[in-house]
């Protein structure tokens, strides 16, 4: 799987931009939608200002103030810094894609010439962006696809490597679920009638490049309520400071300007206020990365908080295709007999299930694939196709006749009409000779079969019943350790598949899912989805097809496949560009982790100001209330160094948990509780400790090089 570009955390080209936009967003209508920095922002440009006041008029404790009131700018700058790393990243993957979609020109049709069927000669060049939804334009083997459009003509190889960076190009059509068409991709082969479903400046790169810049990424209502409890508690430190003086005036002392300012910034939560932005930044682009667009930002949280996960079960579950794993032939018949009767039967059967049946006669009976240009020019062969209304599919050749399809239809056809067996002058009449025994026991296989979740295939040859074929679902390697450990996750997974009850049990057993849901039809996935809403639970589901477009609409997160169709992608709000069903239970995991993430630093946020009111409560107070030097349990060389040590600590803290914010807290999966434990251990007591030892550091340092 091609991966979308991955800038190294410590790359020049990273650093560089992200250190001037640290600057740039400084600009207050930016920092407003930080409330708790821009908060820090006004405080230091003010306390900034009264530094510069005094130092006109003389004031005192010039250099300590001024020292303080740098790192205050430094903590702000420092904020800054992290989201401009988040967005960096991603604006260097949108620059990736923004070098894919060159300027294009389009062929348009107009007239009769935009129908199908019309002349394909009749066309007009014009700029690719100047194409209006439903204009028709043709492309042509070479050509771009100068905008997102469907088929509505012919069919083509197209090279859809700028979106998904797969080099196998893809079979783009008419109708069905391969129509839809993407700017920027180019056809490789033959040509196509595309209709343009997208203006010009809102195709789906285009989207691409907003939602990985960070643009069009909106705060989600988790963040949006994590915001007002940090703006919360910002304000009742403000008044909580904003006393403080008066106690000291009662003590009969004063606390400098300058040292209320450290108490303040270094109360509130800084640490969490600084990098929430860049963790949700983060969180889209860690999906970016694994090539999967989220269309919001509530996508990807909703992703972390899904209750049940529905899959299909083709090409999800299974492998897609169904395998001949076994000839299970009637009595008095030997299993190469039957071997070889299905594989004559399947020689122009250019399907996966029956190319299987070619491989397995020949692996497991030694019987050669015969090559039908050379062996069957020489024989009288008819090749008779599969239809729906006859469900069967075979072969006449050298004077026999042999079916393969489904077992009442084969059964049917052998008691309803006579054989036409050979061709031309030899051919003759052949009687149906159908043994009710034989009957009765491809029947009794082909139930055995089906319970075991496979599917049956009876072969008959000249009339006579040969046995069964077993076409079986392969289940794909570590799924059902995969959904053991969404179990554990406290995730239901459900399986959707068309396939008739008993054959859905026994694949859902043998995955580990634990429901399923057989014989779907669009209005019975919307109905399941809905009832798990209904009692207070989050879904997920995957899907490409137009007949999926109203639940992925439905599903709190709707994974569409980039391959599917217009409606599709559009009633999805995450699209997988490489088409994967499978990649459903990473979103699940990438989504959990921006969750665990977030509540990680926001435990280590909070842990870590209870350290720091021992470093600055006692050094406050200390000269007025000189019991309190009992509190100072740091040992800290001097309240104006403990003070200046904690705000240097407060800032250098956020640079130091950037790439934690960036690249996520290791995901495991394990229950709420359990994750609460490990929070409260390793980030809340840590958060405790860590600016203990920190500060004392800082504190050494300061008292050396004699800074305060």
């Amino acid at each position: 799987m091609a991966q979308t570009q991955n800038t190294s955390l410590l790359s020049a080209a990273l650093i560089g931009p992200a250190l001037l936009g640290a600057v740039t967003k400084l600009d207050p209508r930016q920092m407003v939608k930080n409330p708790v920095m821009f908060v820090v922002e006004v405080v230091a440009a003010f306390t900034t200002l009264l530094f510069l006041r005094d130092l006109v008029t003389g004031g005192q404790d010039l250099g300590f103030t001024g020292q303080i009131i740098l790192w205050l700018w430094f903590t702000v700058l420092f904020a800054n810094f992290a989201e401009a790393v988040a967005e960096g990243r991603g604006k260097a993957q949108a620059e990736s894609l923004r070098r894919t979609r060159t300027e294009t020109t389009a062929k348009r049709l107009a007239g009769a010439a935009a129908a199908p069927g019309g002349p394909l000669t009749a066309y007009e060049t014009v700029p690719g962006d100047g194409l209006k939804v439903g204009d028709v334009v043709l492309v042509e083997a070479g050509d771009v696809i100068p905008s997102d459009g469907e088929v509505i003509e012919g069919i083509a190889s197209v090279n859809e490597a700028a979106i998904t960076g797969e080099s196998a190009p893809v079979i783009r059509e008419s109708g069905g679920d391969r129509s839809a068409v993407t700017g920027g991709t180019q056809v490789l082969s033959d040509w196509i009638r595309v209709r343009i479903t997208a203006a010009a400046g809102s195709t789906f790169i285009d989207r691409m490049i907003a939602l990985v810049e960070g643009a069009a990424r909106q705060k989600t209502p988790n963040e949006i309520a994590l915001n007002i409890l940090l703006a919360g508690l910002t304000i009742v430190f403000v008044f909580a400071v904003g006393s403080i003086p008066s106690f000291a005036s009662y003590a009969g002392g004063a606390i400098p300007l300058a040292v209320l300012v450290a108490l303040f910034v270094t109360l509130i939560p800084t640490t969490i206020g600084a990098l929430l932005s860049a963790i949700g930044i983060a969180g889209m682009d860690r999906l970016v990365r694994f090539n999967v667009l989220a269309m919001s930002g509530r996508a990807v949280e909703a992703a972390g908080d899904v209750d049940t996960l529905l899959l299909d079960k083709t090409g999800t579950i299974t492998l897609g295709n169904r395998q001949a794993t076994e000839f299970r032939p009637v009595r008095g018949v030997t299993p190469a007999t039957l071997a070889d009767a299905a594989q004559l039967a399947s020689l122009a059967d250019e399907t996966p299930e029956g190319r299987s049946i070619v491989v397995l006669a020949k692996e497991a009976h030694g019987i050669r694939a015969r090559d039908m240009a050379r062996d069957m020019g020489s024989l009288a062969a008819t090749f008779v196709p599969f239809t729906a209304q006859s469900r069967m599919s075979g072969i006449d050749i050298d004077g026999s006749s042999i079916r393969k399809g489904a077992v009442e239809a084969v059964i049917a056809s052998l008691e309803s009409a006579p054989a036409l067996v050979g061709v031309g002058a030899a051919a003759r009449v052949l009687q149906p000779r159908l043994d009710p025994a034989a009957a009765a026991e491809v029947r009794a296989i082909a139930e055995e079969i089906a319970k075991a979740g496979g599917t049956p295939l009876a072969v008959a040859r000249d009339g006579k019943l040969l046995g069964v074929v077993h076409l079986k679902d392969i289940v794909k390697g570590g799924i059902a350790e995969r959904f053991a450990e969404l179990r554990r996750m406290g995730i239901r997974t459900v399986m959707i598949t068309g396939d008739n009850p008993m054959t859905a049990a026994a694949i859902a057993a043998e995955a580990g899912v634990d429901d399923f849901l057989a014989q779907a039809t669009p209005e019975d996935k919307l109905a399941l989805i809905r009832r798990e809403q209904a009692q207070g639970k989050l879904v997920a589901m995957c899907g490409d097809g137009t007949n999926d477009a109203p639940a992925l609409a439905q599903a709190d997160v709707g994974v569409a496949m980039n391959t599917g169709t217009v409606a599709a992608r559009e009633a999805g709000n995450m699209v997988d560009l490489d088409s994967d069903p499978t990649k459903l239970i990473e979103i699940v995991e990438i989504g959990k982790q921006l969750l665990m993430t977030r509540g990680a630093l926001t435990t280590f946020s909070i842990a870590n100001d209870v350290a720091k009111y021992f470093a600055i409560i006692p050094a406050m107070f200390v000269g007025l209330y000189p019991q309190l030097q009992a509190l100072n349990v740091m040992g800290l060389a001097s309240p104006q160094s403990a003070i200046l040590s904690a705000i240097i600590f407060n800032a250098l803290i956020i640079v130091a948990l950037i790439p934690l914010a960036l690249r996520g807290v290791s995901y495991r999966a394990v229950g709420a509780a359990a994750l609460l434990r490990r929070n409260l251990l390793i980030y809340g007591l840590g958060g405790i400790l860590v600016p203990f030892a920190g500060i004392k550091l800082i504190d050494l340092a300061v008292s050396a090089l004699h800074l305060a």
